[in-house]
């Protein structure tokens, strides 16, 4: 079976649904975890995609100039060389922010505070040409869990999706690569795990956990609906079989 190369980041942000929904569309999954002391592979030659997924982690260094994990340089160069070789790739949250890093991106803690729970976004015009957006809904359900955002993407980069607040929701690097900003693999389990984690996030909110853990619960159906297909496409493109595959090459506008 062909698989894809799974990059858990933190042990809280596992594959959990989105892994079922590539093994279920027939997409092997190897995941390696450098958190707990795996060694990243130096290439990409015997993986068929590469999933990057999030974590608390932040993908800038620290006052010190460190990196937000000691694996995070060989993470982006490994990012980079999955563009340059258009191996099909999705980072996921922090996974996305790396994917923006990599290739030039800004990404900084967001002047507009912690975004959580459910929520939508918007497509932009591209994703009517993608080969994965154009057959999202033009409002699909998401879960959100991030203080960081992507404040610039990459001038390569053509943006999918956005929201009022945080405008860079989803994008498309290169015609295989895919970042985006909110979650899609997670569960009600998870969620609440998130919660009694992130008190402090949910207090600068005013959120009550309990509650946010019932709303997404709530929408994660909806989020199945939505994302299950998406994850689908991503594997077959992965595995060569989707037949609408090519997308149109323009110019990039100032990576938007």
């Amino acid at each position: 079976m062909s698989t894809a190369l799974v990059i858990e980041n933190d042990p809280t942000d596992d594959l959990r649904r989105l892994g079922d929904w590539l093994t279920e569309a027939g997409l092997g999954v190897t995941v390696v975890r450098p958190h707990a002391g795996d060694a990243l592979p130096e290439s990409l030659d015997t993986f068929a995609a590469l999933v990057v997924l999030g974590g608390d982690q932040s993908v800038y260094p620290d006052a010190a100039g460190e990196p937000g994990a000691p694996w995070f340089p060989a993470l982006e160069g490994l990012l980079r060389k999955a563009v340059k070789h258009r191996v099909p790739t999705l980072g996921v949250c922090l996974g996305g922010q790396l994917l923006a890093r990599a290739h030039g991106g800004q990404v900084e803690r967001s002047p507009s505070g912690p975004e959580i729970g459910p929520g939508l976004v918007g497509k932009r015009d591209a994703a009517d040409t993608d080969p994965l957006f154009k057959w999202v809904p033009l409002l699909p359900d998401v879960v959100q869990w991030h203080r960081d955002e992507i404040t610039e993407l990459p001038l390569s980069a053509t943006l999918l999706a956005a929201s009022s607040r945080y405008p860079h929701q989803a994008f498309r690097i290169g015609d295989r690569a895919w970042g985006l900003q909110f979650h899609i693999e997670c569960d009600a389990e998870m969620m609440a795990d998130w919660v009694r984690d992130g008190a402090a996030d949910l207090d600068e909110l005013g959120y009550d956990p309990e509650a946010v853990v019932l709303a997404v619960a709530e929408i994660l159906p909806d989020v199945e609906e939505v994302w299950q297909p998406f994850a689908a496409r991503f594997a077959a493109l992965a595995l060569g079989k989707l037949p609408d595959a090519e997308t149109p090459r323009t110019l990039p506008l100032l990576g938007h």
